[in-house]
């Protein structure tokens, strides 16, 4: 267990590892989204310019998945919840993932660095929209009135990831750095534990499934499932 003063502010980092665990694929694994789809047709600028249709229902069916399929936040997720009310300092949760199930479990300090599924934005008037039901070419914009203009609320491939400024300002100012449930092979996610150790303030903590491409780089890295590790590891961190 790191040491930090108590009330230092702590930043976790989440990926798909900890989705999973509630049902939803992974995009990296072998048997995940890329393996099935071609991320150049779905998860690029290129790729809706080309065929809008395609990717507005590559995105529905994970919208219906989301909202119809059973899924429901899992122990970790409660368990951040958890740790956001009762820590008494700050608790950033900076996530990869575009599902809701942070939300659902009852986090607020939340970011979504690479957007989320249950929004949408007009490409023209740039405004983000919540949006739960199926998207297509033919909808309109709910402010500017364009036809064919919203997209998923989505980060693509190519595209900067979003409220940058504000993580690297937390992670500049933490005390403890918790990632949980990523592979380290997404930049810039991969690089926030090289930006805690080099500023040497703050303790660096993973807690995977396997060894992420960065374990090296923590302090302490624990493996096994989220569901497991995540509690356990917020329960020793309250009760110290």
């Amino acid at each position: 267990m790191p040491s930090l003063p108590g009330n230092g502010t702590i930043v976790v980092l989440t990926g798909a590892g900890i989705s999973k665990e509630s049902g939803l694929d992974t995009f990296r694994d072998k048997d995940g989204i890329w393996a099935k789809v071609r991320m150049e047709d779905v998860a690029t600028p290129d790729g809706f310019r080309r065929d809008p249709a395609k990717v507005h229902a590559f995105y529905n069916a994970r919208r219906r998945n989301l909202a119809e399929g059973g899924v429901a936040p899992n122990a970790a997720h409660a368990a951040l919840a958890r740790l956001e009310r009762e820590w008494p300092g700050e608790v950033l949760l900076v996530t990869q993932n575009i599902d809701d199930l942070h939300e659902r479990a009852g986090s607020e300090n939340l970011i979504h660095m690479h957007g989320e599924l249950l929004k949408i934005r007009c490409v023209k008037c740039a405004r983000p929209f919540a949006w739960t039901r199926d998207l297509g070419i033919e909808d309109k914009c709910p402010d500017c009135y364009r036809v064919g203009s919203l997209r998923p609320h989505v980060v693509w491939f190519g595209e900067v990831p979003l409220h940058m400024e504000r993580i690297f300002e937390a992670l500049a100012q933490c005390a403890l750095f918790l990632s949980i449930g990523t592979s380290g092979h997404v930049y810039p996610a991969a690089g926030f534990v090289q930006t805690v150790r080099g500023l040497g303030r703050a303790q660096a903590v993973e807690l995977n499934l396997e060894p992420s491409e960065g374990a090296s780089l923590f302090h302490e890295s624990r493996l096994g499932p989220a569901s497991r590790l995540v509690p356990a590891f917020v329960e020793d961190l309250l009760s110290r």
